[in-house]
């Protein structure tokens, strides 16, 4: 059963095959992981977008567009809120931006509810 494997990107040889999680050319011997060529195609479906679509890093400063209830404190985060130098990691239940907010301390909030600034 052929593989669709691509050829070399160092000498352009189809005899291509896989070995581990690499994928070795046995002519000039050169060794390459098979998702660096697709890393751009990745990166762009992957990227974590804001309310309005921009995509968000690590850095970033965002502004909360709708008010936020906070459990245990009287009032909440409110509408327009800046939230400076965010981190962007797999939380639980889409919450994917780790940050400390002022006044409420360090917490996760989802990326649908803020607007890169």
């Amino acid at each position: 059963m052929p593989e669709n494997l691509p050829p070399c990107p160092a000498c352009s040889s189809a005899y291509t095959y896989e070995m581990g999680a690499l994928l070795v050319c046995p002519e000039c011997g050169h060794e390459w992981a098979p998702a660096s060529a697709d890393a751009d195609q990745v990166t762009a479906d992957t990227a974590i977008r804001d309310a309005v679509g921009n995509v968000l890093t690590d850095g970033d400063t965002v502004t909360v567009v709708k008010t936020l209830k906070v459990k245990g404190s009287p009032t909440g985060i409110k509408a327009g809120t800046k939230v400076r130098n965010i981190r962007l990691v797999d939380g639980v239940d889409g919450h994917d931006i780790d940050c400390k907010v002022d006044g409420f301390g360090s917490m996760q909030l989802k990326s649908s509810v803020v607007k890169k600034a």
